[in-house]
């Protein structure tokens, strides 16, 4: 039995042999109700023949559960070289294509016949919910920076935003957070996970969760290369409305992309900020990038939200300073390694020499306790 690594969920997964010597994923949920969610959907989507891990049994309190063992291939992993120098090859951009194929077939026909009262926490994408994501941002984010802003004035184009994105229709399944951590490649088939936060809602959401994800570092140039493969899987399912004119759809994306933005900050800050993860730490300065990205290239954002516009400008020149002020040499560093001592102590590449080794191997590791993750 070999523990898989956590992102950013609570669960736990472990990978193990069952009784017949398959390899399955064991998780362990903190939440009934989540797990539930999950179990459901991935059952209603598996018996459509979606690429979704197949769930094989559940505990009676519904808190454990074992699900088909897709691999250890990430599509974020996958194009790990990719994004390091945005180069993305014919089988990277291949792989990309797949998953918004496969993604609109999963918002659509994945939307029938499911049972819309068991997704956890709410049903269906609603003021509430935008609230939510917003005061995460503002909350967890934007006040741990110390930027000083009006309160009112940013309150107003909340308001804004959520009356635009309530404008659209949202009869379809929203994954919620599409993005390429949770698509699984293997033999060369892109899988889904982790849908357990998916709802009724508007299909744009979940194209800007994964065309602007933090650190993907799509070329802007593949983005709609992206998009109009997406609107053509759409079209052979005989979607229409919001497809049949690219450039109205894109206006209304870009809204979508705005609120996911701010959302994945609100995530950011608690997860980085507040819990000191560094994937989320590291993951802020392309998020803001993003964000002053997408107020300079729409007037229409500009104007509909000026408080957030302005902020967005702030916050990008609060990073510029600081990663300016990275590159100066009278910062100390110090750097620790957690090793296995039977591999061999870390090699100094300082070059200063010194430091101290600490044996540690008597110490369970806090993060397999409940009451130490945080």
């Amino acid at each position: 039995m070999a523990q898989i690594a956590q992102s950013g969920s609570n669960r736990i997964y472990t990978r193990e042999t069952d009784e017949t010597g398959k390899s399955v994923i064991r998780v362990k949920g903190v939440s009934k109700e989540e797990n539930h969610a999950f179990i459901t959907m991935a059952r209603h989507f598996h018996a459509l023949g979606m690429p979704v891990p197949e769930v094989y049994s559940i505990s009676a309190d519904e808190m454990e559960y074992t699900q088909e063992d897709l691999g250890n291939t990430l599509l974020f992993d996958y194009l790990s070289e990719a994004r390091k120098n945005g180069q993305f090859t014919y089988d990277a951009r291949t792989m990309l294509e797949r998953s918004l194929r496969g993604l609109a077939h999963i918002q659509t026909e994945g939307a029938v016949g499911l049972d819309w009262s068991v997704c956890y926490p709410v049903p269906a994408f609603d003021r509430r919910s935008i609230m939510w994501d917003l005061n995460y941002f503002k909350y967890d984010f934007l006040k741990l920076t110390g930027i000083d802003f009006s309160e009112p004035a940013l309150e107003d184009d909340f308001e804004g935003i959520a009356n635009r994105l309530l404008k659209e229709p949202g009869e379809t399944f929203m994954y919620r957070d599409f993005q390429s951590r949770n698509v699984m490649i293997k033999d060369g088939k892109t899988y889904f996970i982790d849908f357990q936060g998916g709802r009724r809602g508007p299909i744009f959401y979940d194209l800007a969760s994964f065309l602007w994800q933090a650190r993907a570092n799509f070329p802007q140039s593949l983005r709609e290369a992206l998009i109009d493969a997406y609107l053509d899987e759409m079209r052979h399912i005989a979607i229409a409305g919001p497809m049949a004119n690219r450039k109205e759809f894109r206006a209304t994306l870009d809204h979508f992309v705005l609120f996911r933005t701010l959302q994945v900050l609100g995530a950011y800050g608690f997860r980085g900020l507040h819990e000191k993860k560094q994937h989320f730490i590291e993951s802020i300065a392309p998020a803001i990038q993003n964000l002053q990205t997408l107020f300079a290239g729409s007037e229409e954002l500009r104007i509909a939200y000026p408080t957030l516009a302005a902020l967005a400008q702030t916050l990008s020149n609060q990073n510029a300073q600081a990663s300016e002020a990275g590159k100066t040499p009278n910062n100390l560093t110090v750097s620790i390694y957690s090793f296995s001592f039977k591999k061999g102590i870390p090699a100094d590449e300082s070059g200063n020499g010194g430091g101290y080794v600490f044996d540690c191997r008597s110490t369970h590791n806090p993060g397999k306790y409940e009451e130490y993750k945080s």
